[in-house]
């Protein structure tokens, strides 16, 4: 299996950017968390599997989304 992508959606001075890790320029910006969220999350479902980890407003960690392997899927 190919190794996973992560993908954090945080917040910014300007607004919110959704960035892989590891990249220099984020791959989304935008003013709102549900725009950078969601074009971030459509990203990451084009290259499974992969992860998007999304901050609240003050950086700390909200959740994760994984996509197609996800290391611990719950029962039932």
């Amino acid at each position: 299996m190919a190794s996973r992508t992560y993908y954090h959606v945080k917040p910014t001075s300007s607004g919110w950017e959704g960035k892989k890790v590891g990249a220099s320029r984020a791959s989304v910006t935008g003013s709102t968390k549900a725009e950078v969220r969601d074009k971030t999350i459509a990203i990451a479902k084009n290259n499974r599997p992969s992860s998007v980890k999304i901050h609240k407003k003050d950086g700390s960690f909200e959740e994760e989304r994984t996509y197609n392997g996800d290391p611990y899927p719950p029962s039932g």
